[in-house]
């Protein structure tokens, strides 16, 4: 939540108290450059020992309530019928509106599902933009993805207040060419992902919904983040200033035909869902359910995660909670633009982003941009950002890289975990890094999965220049930090 001060600045204030905490690690630069290697230069396979602030991702590291606490200790483990699993049924039908809903073991679950109930070889799923697992689920099964955003929309500074929008003129143009029986559904996500965590507005949602419903094509709505998306149509669109989160997001969802979520994001539990008003669907979905993940009313989660995710509903739907990371993180990137940082604008959700491509602008896209560039920033500061790149994108049919839209170095902000301080202190890392740039140099894989290979794939640092940079490092601030 944001607060003014007497000198008329704002700041995000902590609408929490911390009341149990985790040691923080904070190793030598020696030891970073060790772990890195030792990593393949790829920050998803460090150890959480080497790290300092653990800003990979949103997904999972949130901080969960008291009350989400409380209630796990009263949850329901029936392998069938389980109390837990009706309690959640009642938030998502107060909270979203749908009567029917099952849960997944995470978000990538419930994209498995949709993928085996809606898309067929040769489909075509309409989107806003694509995410890693959700691209690789359709594609698997044959569909292909077209990503329609708007013009401008990969603009990385910009005053676009909602570059998670459909281009609606090319939205018509595909159900115009492919006839809507071809288009498995028309997915929107909530503040995209891989384009710096950029909401929809509602007008664009309602206008989507209308086309599609228009031609009998199903509307589908990742609602992963959709608290802070509704945070931002509150802040950011006509109309929406008096109405509540819970307004927003119910108004949201009115346009949706079924929903999914990656519970670890704004419930702040690990887990996930799909719901749905309209009865075939949600029979055709529950058909796989026990297959892939578990029975009903459990659907592949822990009973005390459903328990939690039934009080994350409704928690997220509080100003303080669905704010404190758009907040925090609206103040990271202003402390980046200020220090004369290229960081993606205007701020968005789950994380501020870096523009790796302004930023090492001699790195070119085939030495992996993003890559160089999160490894360098672990490096220097000890806070291990994600890459959202090319990297991030598996090679074509011929063996040949596919070059991202844009080069990403994401630094996540989960909720309630980090501070002001912990913002600033990764502010003056990117700012002496940037001032020593040059010593960064490109990457090249030395292991690499065929699919999704930003998992588990590993590179090496042309040139050592990963060597170079520590040493740098080193003169201008000894090991110790």
């Amino acid at each position: 939540m944001q607060v003014k001060l007497s000198t008329g600045k704002m700041i995000p204030i902590e609408m929490y108290k911390v009341r149990v905490v985790q040691k923080a690690n904070l190793v030598p630069a020696s030891q970073r450059l060790t772990a890195i290697e030792n990593a393949g230069y790829n920050t998803f396979l460090l150890r959480t020992r080497d790290v300092f602030l653990d800003m990979l991702t949103d997904s999972g590291t949130n901080a969960m309530s008291d009350n989400q606490l409380a209630s796990m200790m009263v949850s329901d483990d029936a392998y069938a019928g389980g109390e837990s699993y009706y309690k959640l049924l009642d938030a998502v039908r107060e909270i979203l509106g749908f009567e029917f809903c099952m849960p997944a073991h995470q978000g990538r679950a419930a994209e498995h599902l949709l993928a085996k109930v809606f898309v067929k070889p040769g489909d075509q799923v309409l989107m806003n933009y694509h995410f890693t697992t959700t691209k690789a689920h359709f594609e698997l099964l044959g569909g292909t993805v077209h990503e329609i955003y708007r013009d401008g929309a990969l603009e990385t500074t910009s005053t676009n207040l909602f570059k998670g929008n459909i281009d609606l003129s090319k939205l018509e143009k595909l159900i115009a060419q492919h006839g809507p029986k071809k288009i498995s559904f028309v997915r929107m996500e909530c503040t995209t992902n891989l384009i710096g965590g950029q909401p929809f507005s509602m007008e664009n949602l309602r206008q989507v919904s209308q086309l599609a419903r228009k031609n009998n094509i199903p509307v589908v709505i990742d609602t992963s983040l959709v608290s802070e998306n509704a945070y931002f149509i509150k802040r950011r669109e006509k109309g929406y200033a008096d109405k509540s989160i819970l307004e927003i997001v119910k108004e949201m969802m009115s346009y949706a035909d079924v929903t999914y979520m990656s519970g670890r994001k704004s419930t702040c539990v690990r887990g996930g869902l799909l719901a749905t008003n309209d009865r075939k669907i949600f029979d055709r979905l529950r058909e796989w359910l026990p297959v892939y993940e578990g029975f009903l009313t459990y659907g592949g989660m822990s009973s005390k995660e459903v328990e939690a995710m039934a009080v994350g509903l409704r928690e997220m739907c509080d100003i303080e909670v669905a704010s404190s990371s758009a907040d925090l993180i609206e103040y990271f990137v202003a402390k980046m633009l200020e220090a004369g940082l290229p960081a993606v604008t205007p701020a968005g959700g789950l994380g501020a982003h870096v523009d790796a491509m302004k930023f090492l602008p001699h790195v070119p896209q085939s030495q992996y941009t993003a890559g160089s560039m999160s490894a360098a920033i672990y490096i220097v500061s000890g806070a291990r950002p994600m890459e959202r790149g090319t990297v991030s994108m598996d090679r074509d049919k011929n063996g040949n890289d596919v070059l991202s839209d844009v080069e990403l170095a994401r630094l996540a902000v989960p909720r309630r975990v980090y501070t002001m301080a912990h913002m600033d202190y990764v502010v003056d890392r990117l700012k002496w890094l940037y001032a020593h740039r040059d010593l960064v140099g490109g990457l090249k894989f030395i292991e690499e999965p065929p699919v999704l290979r930003f998992f588990f794939g590993r590179l090496a640092a042309l040139n050592d220049w990963g060597t170079k940079l520590t040493a740098a490092f080193r003169k201008d601030f000894g090991d110790e930090y």
